[in-house]
């Protein structure tokens, strides 16, 4: 019989093809921001995405303090962490993180974006967040990416 016949394509560590992506964050909205990067973090844009893999890509994130959070989320928007003590829970606004580490907010963001497992701690090492225009990167020649242009 003449029939087509498909191969489910699994990818493992030694076939996945990982690139260096670079991103502009500057004027761009966090949340938005953030799905997307993850989505390149996690591989989901390519054809041979397996889920318990990690066949996404190392992605650096450069003008990380120049984001944009919609209406009055400057202020409003708090960040809650527990030190380990009683009466210890700490709360801090996106300002006040701002201030001190820029980076951190897209960090958050992201890391709030994929999975809660090992796999997840893994993605969240192939990103790289800088502030300011320069990275440490420029060995791995990392591409420019527009993130409009993914859907």
């Amino acid at each position: 019989m003449d029939t087509l016949s498909y191969k489910t394509i699994s990818a493992n560590k030694t076939t996945v093809n990982k690139q260096w992506l670079l991103v502009d964050a500057e004027g761009e909205t966090l949340g938005r921001l953030a799905s997307k990067v993850a989505k390149l973090l996690r591989g989901k844009h390519k054809p041979n995405f397996t889920p318990h893999v990690d066949c996404g890509d190392n992605v650096v994130i450069i003008n990380a303090e120049k984001i944009y959070l919609s209406g009055n989320k400057w202020e409003s928007k708090t960040y809650s962490r527990y030190t380990g003590y009683p009466g210890g829970q700490r709360t801090s606004t996106v300002k006040q993180v701002l201030d001190k580490n820029p980076e951190r907010i897209v960090e958050k963001a992201i890391k709030g974006m994929l999975p809660k497992n090992k796999l997840g701690a893994d993605l969240f090492r192939n990103l790289k967040v800088n502030v300011g225009p320069s990275h440490d990167q420029e060995a791995q020649k990392p591409t420019v990416i527009n993130l409009n242009d993914l859907k």
